[in-house]
C-alpha cells in the first residue's frame, strides 16, 4: 500500500511515472476476510498500475476506491429460494386414489364425521367406502378382525369406487382360505353326524335283530312245550276215553244182569 501512494505522489509531481525505494513491513499472516479484500481489489489494482504504466491518464482516487469497495465483514450472503414441499410424493401427488394417514382417519372415526356409503364383509374382512362431508372428500378403508389395515383417500366417487371394488377383490381373495375352511369344517361337521346317526341305526337294527333272534328262540320253545303238552294231554284222553269206554260196558253189562231177575209183565 506504501509502494502504491508513492507512485500516487511522483504521478502528481514529475507528471512521469518512477518507482521509489520504500521500506518494506515484515510480512504477516494474511487472515481469510484480508483475502478476500484482496481479490476483490485486484482488479481495480491491475487497472491502476496498468494506467501509471502505459501514462495514459491518472487513476481514480485510493480512498474513493476503498470507500467503494464492500466490507467483507458486513456482506450479507445469498438466500437460496425456498419452494413448496407437497403433502404426498411426487409420484402419488397426480393420482386420484391417495394414502391417507391413519391417525387423522380414526380421529375422524371418532368424532363421527363420516358417513358409510358401501360396506362389504368377508369373515374378518371388512371393506368401507366412507364420505366426509366437510371437505367432500371420500375414504375407502379395509379392516382385518376390526383392526385398520389399509386406508385410502379419494377425491371424487368414481376413483373411489374404484378403490372400493380393488379392496373388495383383494378382501375375497384373501378369504378365500377362510371360505374353505368354513366349507371343510361344514362338511366334516355333517360326516360326523352323519357317521354318528349311521351308527346309532346300526346299533338299533343289531338290537332288534338281536331281540328278534332272541324272541324266535323263545317262540321256538314255547311251540316245542306246547307241542309235548298236546301229545301228552292228547295220551292222556286216549286214555281217559279207554277207561270211560270200559266203564260204560261195565255199567250195562251190570245193568242187563240186574234185570234178569225182575219178572217179565205183559202190557195191558
Amino acid at each position: 500500500m506504501k509502494s502504491f501512494l508513492n507512485r500516487r505522489g511522483a504521478v502528481r509531481s514529475n507528471g512521469a511515472s518512477h518507482l521509489v525505494a520504500v521500506e518494506h513491513e515484515p510480512p504477516h499472516e494474511a487472515t481469510p476476510t484480508e483475502n478476500a479484500a484482496a481479490e476483490r481489489d485486484e482488479p481495480a489494482a491491475r487497472a491502476a498500475s496498468g494506467s501509471d504504466a502505459t501514462g495514459a491518464s491518472a487513476p481514480a482516487d485510493t480512498e474513493t476506491l476503498a470507500a467503494s469497495a464492500p466490507d467483507p465483514a458486513t456482506a450479507l450472503r445469498p438466500i437460496s429460494t425456498l419452494h413448496a414441499v407437497p403433502a404426498v410424493p411426487a409420484h402419488l401427488g397426480n393420482r386420484p386414489v391417495q394414502l391417507a394417514d391413519g391417525a387423522a382417519f380414526e380421529a375422524l372415526v371418532a368424532a363421527n364425521e363420516l358417513t358409510t356409503f358401501r360396506v362389504f364383509r368377508s369373515f374378518d374382512y371388512a371393506v368401507t367406502l366412507l364420505f366426509h362431508t366437510h371437505t367432500l372428500a371420500y375414504f375407502v378403508t379395509l379392516h382385518q378382525d376390526n383392526t385398520l389395515w389399509h386406508a385410502l383417500r379419494a377425491a371424487d366417487l368414481d376413483a373411489a369406487s374404484a378403490a372400493f371394488h380393488h379392496l373388495e377383490e383383494q378382501a375375497t381373495r384373501l378369504a378365500e382360505g377362510e371360505t374353505r375352511l368354513a366349507q371343510l369344517a361344514a362338511q366334516n361337521a355333517m360326516l360326523t353326524k352323519q357317521i354318528e346317526q349311521s351308527e346309532a341305526q346300526a346299533e338299533r337294527l343289531r338290537v332288534n335283530l338281536q331281540r328278534h333272534t332272541e324272541q324266535e328262540h323263545r317262540v321256538n320253545a314255547r311251540q316245542h312245550q306246547v307241542r309235548k303238552d298236546v301229545a301228552q294231554l292228547e295220551a292222556q284222553r286216549i286214555a281217559a276215553q279207554a277207561q270211560l269206554n270200559k266203564a260204560h260196558r261195565t255199567i250195562h253189562q251190570l245193568s242187563v244182569t240186574s234185570n234178569e231177575g225182575v219178572p217179565h209183565l205183559p202190557g195191558r
